[in-house]
């Protein structure tokens, strides 16, 4: 550990401690990452109150509630007895009284990763501890704790950093540097960034530049996409070309139908034609009959038979004009008439879709159980009322103070066995949950029910999935 501490760090550890002689024994250092936060409270826990019991943890991202209350107490505590179904205060509680540690000095680095359940924890032992018990920590996260003294640490000065560097750099170039001086400036006072100074960039780099070929790669792209364009213009004038000179449309127009005067002016010069044909039959007919009598008496006509006349042209209008008159007509449509369902029936289709439309419709049953908890933002709180290791016993908590439908039970495991967690209510700050304990039983009142996070549950019933 280094043993150097600046005149400003060095204020403040003897304000931090002046904090605790006056009663305060929470305080939280507040400050952004890179500040000396670490080394602040490496220094207090190594010159500050040296006949106290010291606890030093440095919290991360991975470490469980469990981790950290374990390792808190054993730091505390020679070879204790930790129940993890008991919270960070009862456990001490407990330990307490079976060997008594005396006064007590906690310092926690990483404090923006403590659990509400935790901060609680800690602001609850603060207050009520049975021994002098200080608590130090660094967080980035002001407003973190409710009952806690902020304090922040202020960037270095200019002396300061120059100072700082001097202790860790041998050879530094002179304050009139630009180089140097421009550095000390961006650094804004943040002994991370200045103690990560590397004299050899003072030294220009100068290589010879890379050739680049992107410029010719552009004009090859360019030129690819201009042959491809020209082709494909080329391409659809040759088509066009091919189909102009060599597929030429031979197809004739064809009539398909003829005028209403031209069939009704055929049926007459077809019947006229017919009946001027019959009479040239007859008339040849007569002819040769009267060559055929012996000088009878002139000018005996044959008699004409009409209906034999009639027949013909009947048959000859039928055979000749009417299927070739018909086929060019127009055939009539023939229409079908739909049968139209009446209003009656209507009604009874649409009354039967709906009863079979609610039918198919499930009723949405709530959510229970996990479910319930995972379905709940991870920002909100609830109020843990009991947390059990058996099942019958939440079930007669619940009955014997009338809770049904009021409270929500998880399941989540600890320390290899299954427990059931039981919450009252889901509010979406810790203001709100506050008011909802004032509106619970004496009875429930008296288990001393705390606040917990919904991310915090979340993460207890993934654990029991692993």
């Amino acid at each position: 550990m280094q043993s150097q501490i600046l005149p400003s760090r060095a204020a403040l550890v003897d304000r931090i401690a002046l904090q605790f002689e006056y009663g305060q024994n929470l305080i939280c250092l507040l400050g952004p990452s890179g500040l000396g936060k670490s080394y602040l409270l490496e220094t207090f826990i190594t010159d500050k109150y040296l006949d106290f019991n010291k606890a030093f943890v440095q919290l991360s991202g991975k470490m469980t509630d469990q981790q950290f209350m374990t390792e808190l107490l054993e730091q505390s505590f020679s070879n204790p007895l930790i129940d993890h179904a008991l919270s960070l205060s009862e456990n001490f509680y407990q330990l307490y009284k079976q060997q008594p540690c005396g006064d007590c000095l906690w310092v926690i680095d990483g404090g923006r990763h403590l659990s509400e359940e935790l901060i609680q924890q800690l602001e609850v032992l603060a207050k009520q501890s049975p021994s002098t018990l200080y608590i130090l920590i660094a967080s980035q996260s002001a407003g973190q704790f409710s009952q806690a003294v902020e304090i922040h640490l202020e960037s270095l000065n200019l002396s300061e950093s120059k100072q700082l560097m001097r202790w860790f750099f041998d050879n530094l170039p002179v304050e009139e540097d630009p180089v140097f001086r421009t550095f000390l400036q961006e650094a804004h006072g943040n002994p991370a960034l200045l103690l990560a100074w590397q004299p050899e960039q003072q030294t220009a780099d100068i290589r010879a530049p890379e050739k680049s070929y992107k410029l010719l790669y552009l004009i090859l792209l360019l030129i690819t996409t201009m042959v491809l364009i020209i082709g494909f213009l080329y391409k659809a004038d040759m088509t066009e070309w091919w189909k102009a000179h060599y597929q030429q449309d031979t197809t004739n127009s064809v009539a398909t139908a003829l005028p209403a005067e031209a069939v009704i002016n055929g049926r007459v010069e077809s019947k006229e034609l017919v009946l001027e044909q019959t009479q040239d039959d007859l008339q040849a007919e007569q002819q040769v009959a009267t060559n055929d009598e012996d000088n009878t008496t002139q000018a005996a006509k044959v008699p004409v038979d009409n209906s034999a006349i009639e027949n013909r042209e009947n048959e000859s209008h039928n055979n000749n004009v009417a299927a070739i008159v018909d086929s060019l007509l127009p055939a009539e449509r023939i229409t079908q008439e739909t049968e139209q369902p009446t209003t009656d029936e209507v009604i009874a289709a649409v009354i039967n879709d709906a009863e079979q439309t609610e039918s198919a419709i499930e009723p949405e049953l709530p959510l229970v159980g996990n479910a319930w908890y995972l379905s709940q933002p991870d920002d909100n709180f609830v109020i843990q009322l009991l947390a059990v290791t058996k099942k019958e016993i939440s079930d007669k908590f619940i009955t014997e103070n009338g809770l049904q439908g009021q409270v929500n039970t998880y399941q989540s495991l600890r320390s290899g066995k299954p427990w059931w967690i039981v919450t009252y209510g889901s509010y979406t700050t810790l203001n709100d949950a506050k008011k909802g304990v004032t509106t619970l039983s004496d009875n429930v009142r008296k288990n001393q029910p705390f606040y917990k996070k919904i991310s915090k549950i979340k993460q207890e019933i993934a654990s029991l999935n692993q």
